[in-house]
């Protein structure tokens, strides 16, 4: 039971934009294409559609990351590019509630870590700043891409010409537009990660605007490690307590973890949440 003063203070965190919403894979649980085909989210189904619908070897369908590398050693990084554009760029998918249900928010900061395009849709027509992770590349102290959207076009731009009055939406894992940018595979995570730890892959107007924020996390299993230590930088300076979390039979080691952050533990699905919205799903 998620009492009703929480939630409305939530609700109203989210959209004076002390509360920054954290979306992961369970916020797209209710997403399908024309032919009711659920969208690729959580690792095991990134895992067989990077696979052609086959099950890899054991050790591989850990985590996307150790398949994307494995594939992206066999067969070049642009097979691992070319799926997640397939996947996400080309493909006509429903909508996801929570997204309905964010929308009509207008949060003012968000975070997702899914590499859909969801997100930016429901701000299509609204000029925000984009930022994409990025990783392994040459001639730049950046790990990001930083993308201007005027309402109409998106435009490449450094840090310091970002509009301080505009919303942002920060997709570390990427997305594949404006341009397909993606952190997929074992060697990814690590440059990001080794790069978030030394704070050049988050810009620095994003810095000081996380500064004393409290997190609301949405469709957020904390049970791989990556996601844990992505999750564990991308919210640094948070205040104190830093937020909540919304887990139904959430695990041991996500209570450990999140008492750990100071994220207080909700046991209860997004759809217990957005009761009385339109929402109705989020896992």
């Amino acid at each position: 039971m998620i009492a009703p003063e929480l939630r409305t203070e939530i609700i109203a965190g989210i959209e004076d934009g002390s509360i920054v919403p954290y979306l992961g894979p369970g916020v797209l649980a209710d997403v399908v294409s024309a032919n009711g085909t659920p969208m690729p989210a959580t690792s095991e189904q990134l895992i067989l559609g990077l696979n052609g619908g086959r099950p890899m070897a054991p050790k591989l369908m850990y985590e996307f990351p150790r398949a994307a590398m494995n594939v992206e050693l066999k067969r070049g990084r642009t097979a691992v590019t070319r799926f997640l554009d397939a996947a996400y760029g080309a493909a006509d998918w429903s909508r996801a509630a929570v997204h309905d249900w964010l929308q009509a928010l207008r949060p003012t900061y968000v975070i997702d870590i899914n590499r859909d395009t969801q997100l930016i849709d429901s701000y299509a027509g609204t000029p925000h700043v984009l930022v994409l992770g990025c990783a392994r590349i040459g001639g730049s102290d950046f790990r990001f891409k930083l993308y201007a959207y005027d309402g109409v076009d998106y435009t490449a731009i450094m840090p310091e010409q970002a509009a301080p009055d505009q919303p942002v939406l920060f997709k570390p894992m990427g997305a594949p537009k404006p341009q397909s940018s993606y952190i997929a595979a074992d060697a990814d995570y690590v440059d990001f990660i080794t790069e978030l730890m030394g704070g050049f892959a988050v810009p620095s107007f994003v810095k000081t605007l996380r500064r004393r924020k409290r997190y609301l996390l949405l469709g957020m299993r904390l049970d791989r490690d990556t996601e844990r230590m992505v999750l564990a930088d991308m919210i640094y300076g948070a205040a104190a307590p830093a937020g909540w979390a919304l887990i139904e039979e959430p695990t041991d080691k996500e209570r450990r973890f999140l008492a750990r952050l100071n994220i207080e533990l909700i046991e209860a699905s997004c759809a217990d949440f957005m009761a009385g919205t339109s929402a109705t799903a989020c896992v």
